[in-house]
């Protein structure tokens, strides 16, 4: 049998996917310093939340040139995105770690990748097939070897239950960019979805769900001490603006399934994050977790049905 071809809307979505981990992957070790110098975690999400709704929404704008109907179409999904995708996901998991390991948290949070194929088998018939079924399987170990969390003891409930709604919005989050039916262009969905976030932190903040504390100390960063706002700075525009921008247009060209376990490799781009910017080395059974991650990833691919090129 041969494969069928890769097309060039593949390679450039996995491009997008990738830069969309690499991005993503980088928020813990760039917010790890503002925890340190007292920052709260809200604080820090809504600052990381806020800059990237700032950058993005000019451009989520020029895109909707000619195209304004389609927030009447899109208004709901964009709220959707916001509120679960961007808000709910990331404040559920900080919320998560306060009574559990970040490795438990951080597993129990992905189990969201399992939820999208689940989810598109229940409400859409797409059985999973067995090669899909193994890269599951490989996917999810691997996270387990790249997360070290064998050592861990004790599952706290209430913490297991704010990682697993975490887990719900991460699924969210590929399901909801994967969507184009409504023709909302990509860059409005994620600029405007991160404003809702924003304000949907904000007031988590001021109604005291999450406290919203922060200072402007200098934070420790790559061995060297930076300005509080350089740390910022990185958070929005690299963690949250480009990691968003990008995810969706990956979700987009490549389906929520496939750029769901794309994004697995958050995890392993992570660790390599925290060897640059915070000194920590990965050890030889994280390398191997991200090596099963990837061959999960390629079995997914070569499981799924042909795809009719669509015209430009």
């Amino acid at each position: 049998m041969r494969t069928p071809p890769v097309n060039s809307t593949f390679i450039v979505g996995l491009l997008f996917a990738l830069v969309a981990a690499a991005s993503f992957g980088a928020s813990g070790p760039l917010a790890k310093g503002l925890l340190s110098a007292g920052w709260t975690a809200n604080a820090a999400v809504t600052w990381r939340v806020t800059i990237g709704a700032a950058v993005l929404l000019p451009f989520g704008l020029l895109a909707l040139r000619g195209r304004w109907h389609t927030l009447r179409a899109g208004w709901k999904r964009i709220l959707m995105f916001g509120f679960v995708s961007v808000a709910v996901v990331q404040l559920a998991f900080f919320l998560s770690i306060r009574t559990l390991p970040v490795a438990v948290a951080l597993l129990i949070e992905y189990l969201g990748i399992v939820m999208v194929v689940v989810w598109l088998w229940l409400k859409r018939g797409e059985r999973p097939r067995p090669l899909t079924i193994v890269g599951a399987v490989l996917s999810i170990l691997g996270l387990v070897l790249v997360l070290d969390v064998f050592g861990a003891q004790g599952v706290d409930p209430v913490g297991a239950l704010w990682a697993l709604l975490a887990g719900v919005g991460l699924a969210s989050y590929f399901l909801i960019s994967a969507e184009t039916s409504d023709g909302l262009p990509g860059l409005t969905l994620a600029s405007t979805g991160l404003l809702v976030g924003a304000v949907v932190l904000a007031l988590a903040g001021v109604t005291g769900l999450a406290p919203l504390h922060w200072n402007t100390q200098a934070v420790e960063l790559g061995g060297r001490m930076v300005p509080w706002w350089v740390d910022v700075a990185a958070l929005g525009l690299v963690a949250a603006a480009l990691s968003y921008a990008t995810g969706i247009q990956a979700s987009r060209r490549l389906g929520s399934k496939l750029a769901s376990f794309v994004g697995l490799s958050e995890v392993l781009l992570a660790v390599v994050w925290a060897m640059l910017l915070l000194g920590e080395m990965p050890t030889a059974m994280q390398l191997v977790g991200g090596t099963l991650i990837l061959a999960g990833v390629v079995l997914v691919k070569l499981d799924e049905e042909p795809v009719s090129p669509q015209p430009a």
